[in-house]
């Protein structure tokens, strides 16, 4: 055996550890070079990306609340539907942006290709829609009308459908109770935009990418109560996508129920007697246009008088508002907002403006009273009035000598009002008013509401128009060039008032006094502002802010909110007014204009009250207006081109009376239980129809 010298063997071992040393050494300065690359040189984009791929979150949208009538009875509520969407991002992916995909999509829902393009394109300021206004990032629905045997096809056959989903979701319904259609009031739903969603960021609700919201009626003004908080689960997932654990939960909370004070019933009388009326009014022949009356559009309030709760409102021409359920389809959505079809989605209840005729006079009647006039005095009621030259005709009465104001509500004799009215303006200084006239007509006009909302709770309501001297002057600046262009002094008739308005269209003339003594001229009110003051009538002068809400209760039925009646102000009239004016307007219905429509009403045990109303319009055959009261509702009616308020409108009116009090049968009465209670709530917090 060689032994071998220490010294050899200690310069080896030497050798070997230096050469471990080495490489733990380039290990370790390897090692540290790539987590500096790793962390320090491009540790934003790896920790963007671990989060984005590290992290997913599910939102499970919240159920929308359902909307009550009076009795419990669902007008809308969800339903349970297949839903088929496309993911725009995994579309886009494609060569061909999906087409192919769709068109086979197609095939299987036996949709229109083209439908189904229209479905899933962008909305922006140059693609007419339909189209998808929502969030791009969301799934879009395409169908919610699915079957099992079409959505089962394309769950099997995932691989050709990529980006494609079919699922069963929670679907809004307007089921029509009653066969009440409650369109206007309602509204519908549809997506959210990014550009909602950013506004809402810092709301106690803020919205999600998969959220509907409402977008007109109840939908709209009750939006953040109906829709609830939606559920959202972050997970943690692996680079593959496997789910390694839960990393948060934030649990869905459902949306609240809304009853309202819409009785089903009512409503779907209003809906059935408007229209009938309408087609009546078309088999009429009108004598100034020597046409049929066109009878294009029409509305109807029932309020109840001593809440200003709505019982009813019914608005024609209308539509489903299931059509907007799912995605709208482009001929749908083009007749629902095209002309043909007078604009359908307008609630002529509360955006329907128009001049009120003789159901104006309450008003002036007032007005006069105010101003010092007796109301039993002595005021001549002639066939006609001349003023310069310019004679005013007693539209819808005859002559009746001298008359007190409420004999001159009763037959609705315009020269009264006429003669009232011109004295007035004359007093004021006339054509070179006096610094501060009284203008008692116009003022009695903005107490009695009229010229703004009633702040009913619904969107989009409009003001109506009191033609005041402001207004006057403020009309006149803004069409002054126009006019002045058009005008010619012996040109037609438009061009003559063209003319005349470029000249002195500032100035409170006299045959504009005149003309809105009586409702007419420029003169615009709406429906509601019309029940509003008739109402107020009927329960001793409170104009109270009309609702269609009337509670809004949990989704586990603990918590009620109640809305109650509040109002807005008290008509300028004194108690011994309104009791004189309260009596000629039930002269109106027993021996006045209305009385041939009230024959056979049992008038000693419930005292009807009445207006008719027919209002001249250029250019059009006249609006027919009826404004009626009871101790417990007001009920007014519109019918534009319909003809005169007695003829065309009251039948329809009387009809919805007769049924409220159950007249010729009253155990079919439609009057609600007198304490008027919220519909009865379930243990398990649903509402129950009574």
């Amino acid at each position: 055996m060689t032994n071998i010298p220490e010294t050899g063997k200690s310069t080896r071992v030497t050798v070997r550890l230096v050469g471990i040393q080495v490489l733990v050494l380039s290990l370790l300065l390897t090692l540290g070079g790539r987590l500096w690359y790793l962390q320090i040189r491009n540790g934003d984009e790896y920790e963007a990306e671990a989060a984005g791929n590290h992290v997913q979150q599910v939102i499970e949208p919240a159920v929308r609340g359902s909307i009550l009538d009076s009795r419990g009875e669902p007008l809308a509520d969800n339903e349970t539907r297949l839903v088929v969407s496309a993911s725009r991002t995994d579309l886009m992916k494609m060569d061909d942006d999906g087409e192919a995909i769709l068109t086979k999509l197609a095939g299987v829902l036996g949709m229109d290709p083209k439908t189904v393009m229209e479905r899933v394109r962008l909305c922006d300021a140059k693609t007419p829609k339909p189209c998808w206004n929502g969030s791009p990032y969301q799934p879009i629905p395409i169908t919610d009308e699915a079957t099992a045997r079409q959505a089962l096809q394309i769950r099997e056959r995932a691989e050709e459908f990529p980006g494609i989903t079919a699922e069963p979701s929670a679907v809004r319904r307007y089921g029509s109770p009653n066969d009440a259609n409650t369109a206007q009031v309602l509204g519908y739903l549809s997506p959210v935009t990014d550009e909602e969603i950013a506004d809402a960021e810092d709301s106690d609700n803020p919205l999600l990418r998969t959220d509907q919201i409402g977008r007109s009626g109840l939908e709209r003004s009750y939006d953040s109560e109906l829709r609830g908080q939606a559920g959202v689960t972050s997970y943690r997932v692996d680079k593959l996508g496997r789910v390694i654990g839960e990393a948060d939960k934030q649990p869905g909370v459902p949306g609240s129920n809304l009853v309202t004070s819409i009785d089903s019933r009512v409503q779907a009388l209003a809906e059935v007697e408007l229209e009938k009326a309408m087609e009546k009014a078309r088999t009429e022949f009108d004598d100034n246009t020597g046409t049929n009356y066109k009878a294009d559009s029409g509305a109807m309030v029932v309020m109840e008088a001593d809440t200003g709760r709505i019982v009813a409102m019914a608005s024609n021409p209308s539509y489903d508002p299931n059509d907007w359920v799912g995605g709208i389809d482009s001929g749908t959505y083009k007749r629902l907002t095209g002309k043909k079809a007078n604009y359908p989605l307008l609630n002529r209840a509360i955006q329907g403006q128009s001049a009120p005729g003789s159901i104006f006079k309450p008003i002036p009647t007032a007005a006069a009273v105010n101003a010092g006039y007796d109301f039993d005095g002595s005021y001549e009621c002639s066939s006609d009035y001349s003023i310069g030259g310019q004679v005013f005709k007693n539209f819808e009465s005859q002559s009746y000598g001298a008359i007190g104001l409420g004999r001159a509500l009763e037959v609705s004799c315009d020269t009264v009002y006429y003669r009232l009215a011109h004295q007035e303006w004359q007093n004021d200084g006339g054509i070179r008013p006096k610094k501060k006239p009284e203008d008692w007509f116009y003022k009695t006009a903005h107490q009695f509401g009229l010229g703004a909302e009633t702040g009913v709770d619904l969107p989009n309501e409009v003001t109506g128009r009191v033609p005041d001297r402001q207004w006057k002057k403020d009309y006149w600046r803004a069409n002054k060039d126009a006019w002045c262009k058009q005008g010619k002094k012996d040109g037609d008739y438009a061009e003559r008032i063209a003319y005349e308005n470029c000249r002195e269209g500032m100035q409170m003339r006299a045959g504009d006094s005149v003309n809105y003594s009586i409702g007419q001229g420029d003169t615009l009110v709406t429906p509601i502002q019309m029940a509003t003051m008739y109402a107020a009538l009927a329960n001793g002068g409170t104009l109270y802010t009309p609702s269609v809400g009337k509670a809004v209760v949990s989704a586990d039925g603990k918590k009620v909110d109640v809305i109650e009646p509040e109002s807005h102000g008290k008509l300028p009239m004194d108690k011994e007014t309104r009791a004189a004016m309260d009596d000629a307007l039930a002269g109106v219905a027993t021996r006045g204009t209305a009385a041939w429509r009230f024959g056979g009403w049992p008038q000693n045990e419930i005292p009807m009250h009445a207006k008719t109303g027919t209002a001249e319009v250029y250019g059009k055959q006249t609006t027919s207006w009826f404004a009626t009261y009871t101790e417990d509702y007001a009920i007014v009616m519109t019918m534009s081109q319909g003809g005169t308020g007695s003829g065309a409108s009251a039948p329809a009116v009387r009809a919805v009376y007769d049924a409220l009090y159950g007249v010729g049968d009253k155990k079919k009465a439609l009057l609600p239980e007198p304490e008027k209670k919220l519909p009865k709530i379930s243990p398990d917090g649903r509402i129950e129809a009574r």
